[in-house]
């Protein structure tokens, strides 16, 4: 093994924040498989390192199996992201503050091994700029290209505008998955986004449960919700912008740039309507029915409070045989996402039932048959995601010694797009008790 640790920096909730880690980081070394491709296998939380600053370089089991569980989970739903090899509890104490609240207790230890063919981030190549270290930054691009990005060629100022161009498309195509399925993830500071577009750092992450935009997992975000839902779009531009102000030292014009930064606003978009189109069960987006049926529905499911993984999930069993279908018909097989189907009103029924009837018009022109149109839907519409509160589930027998439960929903969301009937119960809405609860609902970023 050939051990080491990155230094890197970051901007934190929209404001620099100088240099950061790896805090608790360590690369044990880098492998080619036998497929002939590159991996860095990586331990977080197994002690300090040159960039510790304060901190222990530490992590607690609870965050881990976090990290853990939800790298693989999403692996699996087919959402570019760092892996998951191995969790391991290290039987010794981490003193954590979890809420920041000044009281701070002991804590069960774990190191998670990840693995990813890089973890170069944003902030490496920020720190750097910042510093005024121009000769350094332009040997960690080209480092970055025949190691990572070598089929663009020999490093020169054309290929690294096409790797910038890359690294935009590519972020754009990653927080569009996120979109799908409902994924926040909690803290999009640029030391926490990868160069490759992967999925990193798993802290205060979390699914929508109820559809609100503006729901962030983050309890430091609480106030400005700056990384809900609905501003991880313009976040993963903005948190390019400051990519492309750390690499114009190395290019000197920014007109190329800002043509690389428009080249992620037209993926998002298109990756955005093409996406929402196949929720739908849709072949393909139709821009003159389909904008105004996806605006719709955004809308209506943030007049109630509507679980959106169920409800996409379930949309997929309506029968659109016919246009001349009642209401209460159309709607029984989503009743399930509502967390008070009781009590909607009637012009909520008659609004999503005029979408609903809208629907059934533009799915039977796709003439697909229930089955197809089904199995498309559930394609991309999950089954199961690693609600918080079902993750802390695990976590809290895990505490307590067994892990057996860490295993079980492994194995689950392995199949995420599956029924698996013997597993229902971790398809369902969240709890009244884990609306609240600590883990279950928003969490710190502490860990």
């Amino acid at each position: 093994m050939d051990p080491y640790s990155m230094c890197y920096g970051g901007h934190q909730f929209g404001n620099w924040a100088g240099q950061l880690g790896d805090g608790r980081a360590i690369n044990l070394g880098e492998i080619i498989n036998n497929r002939n491709e590159h991996w860095t296998l990586q331990l977080k939380g197994a002690g300090a390192t040159p960039y510790s600053r304060n901190a222990d370089g530490l992590a607690v089991l609870r965050s881990s199996i976090r990290e853990f569980l939800c790298s693989e989970a999403m692996h699996f739903l087919g959402i570019p992201t760092t892996r998951a090899l191995s969790l391991v509890s290290t039987g010794e104490s981490v003193v954590r503050d979890m809420f920041y609240d000044g009281h701070p207790k002991n804590e069960p230890g774990a190191v998670v091994c990840r693995v990813s063919p890089s973890f170069l981030r944003f902030g490496n190549f920020e720190l750097l700029t910042a510093r005024g270290e121009t000769d350094l930054l332009q040997q960690l691009i080209d480092f970055t290209i025949r190691t990572d990005f070598s089929h663009m060629g020999k490093p020169s100022t054309t290929t690294y505008l096409k790797w910038f161009s890359e690294v935009c498309q590519t972020t754009a195509e990653m927080i569009v998955h996120w979109m799908r399925v409902g994924f926040v993830h909690g803290v999009m500071n640029t030391d926490n986004m990868s160069i490759l577009g992967l999925t990193i750092d798993y802290g205060p992450y979390g699914w929508l449960e109820n559809f609100d935009p503006d729901w962030t997992p983050n309890t430091t975000d609480s106030h400005g919700r700056r990384y809900c839902y609905k501003n991880q779009p313009h976040i993963g531009q903005w948190n390019l912008l400051q990519l492309a102000n750390s690499i114009y030292p190395v290019i000197n014009d920014a007109a190329p740039l800002q043509e690389c930064l428009n080249l992620y606003n037209d993926t998002f978009q298109k990756g955005w309507n093409e996406m929402m189109a196949h929720k739908l069960g849709f072949t393909s987006f139709e821009p003159r029915t389909d904008d105004r049926l996806i605006s719709e529905l955004t809308d209506i499911l943030q007049l109630v409070e509507t679980d959106m993984t169920i409800f996409f999930r379930n949309l997929s069993r309506l029968n659109i045989t016919s246009d001349k279908q009642e209401t209460t018909a159309l709607l029984s097989p989503l009743l399930d996402a509502y967390y008070q189907p009781e009590q909607l009103s009637e012009e909520y029924k008659i609004r999503i039932g005029e979408w609903l009837q809208s629907y059934v018009r533009r799915s039977s022109r796709e003439k697909l048959s229930g089955n197809d149109r089904s199995d498309r839907m559930n394609r991309v519409n999950p089954k199961y995601v690693l609600r918080n509160y079902i993750a802390q589930l695990a976590i809290d027998k895990a505490e307590k010694g067994d892990a057996s439960m860490v295993s079980e929903l492994l194995d689950i969301f392995r199949h995420p797009y599956d029924e698996q009937p013997e597993n229902e119960q971790f398809a369902e809405k969240r709890p009244e008790w884990a609306r609240n609860r600590p883990g279950c609902s928003m969490l710190s970023c502490s860990s």
